[in-house]
């Protein structure tokens, strides 16, 4: 029994030398072996030259959209309002009905107005269409007739008293009539100008019963959209009384403000590009139509209208409008890909490829070019950037430019 006790305690014994002297061996195959360091890995990156080139320059203002026209039509002549064929955002062609207003009034007053001109100028024997001729009224012919058979018989008379045939006085008589005819003669002259010209008044009565009995129909002024329709049928409107209103839009006006340091920069005819915040992202063409003469002295602007084509209708007067109008002369500027640029926080960056690394830029940007934008400051011509970060840049990161 002891020698087998013996015989374990050698055995552990000698495991536990194993044991240690492995250990040892391994705390020195630690100690003396030395780790590879491992390279960081360089990113891959798309990049591009920042060039500079002309490009078209813009001056930016703001303004309001406006009708085209815009009419406040009214009644021309009194009555009952009997028919109303249009409704708000009715188009409507020139000349086309809106109102319509009872011509039994005025159709009478023409009806008199007529009877009147045609009695006078049945009193001056005139026929439809034929011209005054004073000599020609019947009244005139009836005393030039009397006055030539008086001057006949004056000749008779004076040859009969050379012969002693009749006395002084019936010589005398005859003589008196003759001068008494040739008075009557020369007042119914007179008397057919004055009858003429109670014609012409006549006339001129006839012509405006004619216009009241043609203005019970109240048409459109132009061609355009009713925005409004005040009467109905059944309302008695008088002469002023607004009934409709109708624009139209297409072209629509752009009124712009100008400030007065940059009126040199304006011209008519020049091109205008137009945002508004009802369509985010689109654009609208327009042009300069009207630069004022004078600069507002309460605003210190100057007005400019341009004029834009609006065929559906989709900008609407009233609208605020942002114009950018395109400068004659392009300028050089500094173009970079728009999507070379990254936004935080409001901030514009920008990683500039510097050997192999980059480096982060701050920069300010001016007008866009299609798919590139405009640097303005924080770049130089020449300058290798990154043209597509993607969020996985930052300043000092090692990249591989291709």
């Amino acid at each position: 029994m002891k020698a087998h006790w013996n015989i374990l305690q050698k055995t552990a014994a000698l495991g536990a030398a194993i044991a240690v002297s492995a250990a040892a061996a391994g705390c020195r195959s630690a100690s003396g072996a030395t780790a590879e360091p491992t390279k960081p890995e360089r990113l891959s990156i798309a990049a591009v030259v920042a060039e500079s080139r002309p490009i078209s320059r813009y001056l930016r203002v703001t303004g309001s959209l406006l009708a085209d026209e815009q009419a406040e039509v009214s009644a021309e002549t009194s009555g009952r309002v009997v028919a109303t064929p249009v409704e708000r955002g009715t188009r409507v062609a020139a000349g086309a009905l809106l109102v319509r207003v009872s011509a039994s009034e005025t159709s009478a007053q023409l009806q008199e107005a007529d009877a009147n001109a045609a009695q006078i100028e049945a009193r001056l024997g005139l026929a439809p269409g034929q011209a005054f001729d004073p000599r020609r009224v019947p009244d005139v012919m009836n005393a030039k007739a009397s006055l030539e058979w008086a001057e006949a018989e004056f000749g008779r008379i004076g040859s009969l008293l050379e012969q002693k045939v009749v006395s002084q006085s019936e010589y005398d008589q005859r003589r008196a009539q003759v001068e008494a005819a040739r008075q009557q003669y020369q007042m119914a002259q007179n008397v057919a100008v004055q009858s003429y010209r109670s014609l012409e008044a006549a006339r001129a009565r006839v012509a405006l019963a004619r216009k009241s009995a043609g203005d019970t129909e109240i048409r459109a002024p132009f061609a355009g959209i009713v925005s409004e329709r005040l009467v109905s049928i059944g309302d008695y409107v008088t002469r002023g009384t607004r009934v409709a209103t109708v624009v139209r839009v297409d072209p629509i006006r752009v009124e712009l403000t100008v400030p007065e340091q940059s009126v040199s920069l304006v011209r008519v005819g020049q091109p205008v590009r137009l945002t508004v915040d009802a369509y985010p992202g689109q654009e609208f063409s327009a042009r300069v139509r009207f630069v004022s003469p004078s600069v507002r002295a309460d605003q210190r602007a100057l007005t400019v209208e341009a004029i834009a084509p609006n065929a559906d209708g989709r900008l609407k007067p009233g609208l605020f409008a942002t114009a950018s109008i395109e400068q004659p002369t392009p300028a050089p500027a500094l173009l970079v890909p728009a999507t070379a640029l990254e936004t935080v926080s409001g901030t514009n960056h920008i990683f500039v490829v510097k050997g192999d690394k980059v480096e982060d830029r701050v920069v300010t940007t001016g007008e866009r070019v299609g798919t590139g934008v405009e640097i303005t400051s924080g770049l130089s011509r020449g300058d290798v950037v990154a043209s597509d970060p993607k969020g996985r840049l930052a300043d000092g990161t090692l990249v591989r430019a291709r």
